[in-house]
């Protein structure tokens, strides 16, 4: 079997195994640029030498971050395990290289009042205050503008609420809300189903938009049309996808003046760590962020440096000693 066709093999795996189309396109472009290195030497891709991956290694990291290193590596060794797998190959060849070390960043996360002001940006931004423009020159009614920030707040409100990632939110149907139990279900990563809990203000904006505001952007739909099943829908009526939660949340955060780099990751990010400085227990916040690994969810038990300074004073005998 050619390197091609191993690689091909391996990327109709991915797509079975439900990978996201980033990731699938991300690793055929490693995986591809991999095999034409080898197959430009000469070297066969099922044997490399030491000295050959060593070689490609410092070709590999000339320019990027070790964070981009780390990240190629992790591609090659899972093509490689799949080859092995299948018995086209004896093992990972990148198994002795060691990978380097990747910087520890912990993840930006709001503060309570920060999220209070990404929600109160809603009734402030023009785009629901006042009628849009479309892409035709028309201008949206009045109705469609107070549906779109029932929305808004109701997105926002359930991604920290549940902690969702923004695809499991762009996904998320009609019928997997319940607003009487407080709960959603959702499909994370590997299509592992988990319940998402809701809170008052979540289940009341949810409430609000599926009663005022999700029936008014449903019927913009052209006659004919599909009605879409997503909880989410934009100007138009169809489903509001990935892009267009980015757009929009990106949006909400300039209009509250939280910083670049405030994702919608954010949110989920603070949902967990404003849990377990509630008390919440580690094992609990790894279910309900649907983590198949503890290790994963213990990022989140950084301190912040002022709560750092408030413990050491309010314990240290003498923190508050006079000078």
């Amino acid at each position: 079997m050619t390197g091609d066709e191993a690689r091909e093999r391996f990327l109709d795996g991915l797509t079975a195994r439900d990978a996201s189309p980033h990731t699938r396109r991300a690793y055929a472009t490693v995986v591809g640029a991999y095999l034409a290195w080898l197959d430009a030497r000469g070297i066969d891709w099922r044997r490399p030498s030491r000295a050959d991956l060593r070689t490609y290694l410092g070709r590999l990291g000339d320019g990027v971050s070790r964070t981009s290193v780390g990240q190629r590596l992790a591609a090659l060794r899972s093509f490689y395990r799949f080859t092995t797998r299948n018995g086209w190959t004896d093992g990972d060849p990148w198994g002795a290289i060691a990978t380097p070390r990747m910087p520890r960043r912990l993840p930006r996360v709001l503060e309570v009042e920060e999220v209070e002001r990404l929600l109160d940006a809603i009734a402030d931004d023009p785009q629901v205050s006042r009628s849009r423009a479309t892409a035709t020159g028309a201008s949206l009614p009045g109705s469609v503008t107070a549906a779109l920030a029932l929305r808004d707040r109701a997105l926002v409100e359930t991604a920290y609420a549940a902690g969702l990632r923004i695809s499991e939110l762009a996904a998320a149907s009609l019928g997997s809300v319940d607003l009487r139990r407080g709960e959603i279900r959702v499909l994370g990563k590997g299509r592992k189903e988990r319940i998402g809990l809701l809170g008052r203000p979540a289940r009341e904006a949810l409430e609000a938009y599926l009663a005022e505001g999700r029936p008014v952007l449903a019927a913009r739909l052209g006659p004919g049309a599909e009605p879409s099943p997503a909880i989410f829908l934009n100007h138009r009526g169809v489903a509001l996808g990935v892009r267009g939660l980015r757009f929009r949340l990106d949006g909400l955060r300039a209009r509250a003046g939280l910083p670049l780099g405030v994702s919608p990751h954010t949110l989920r990010h603070s949902f967990a760590t404003h849990l377990l400085d509630g008390g919440a227990d580690l094992r609990v916040v790894q279910e309900l962020l649907g983590h198949a690994s503890l290790a994963t969810t213990q990022v989140y038990t950084h301190v912040s440096p002022t709560r750092l300074r408030t413990a050491y004073e309010a314990a240290h005998p003498r923190a508050r000693q006079a000078h």
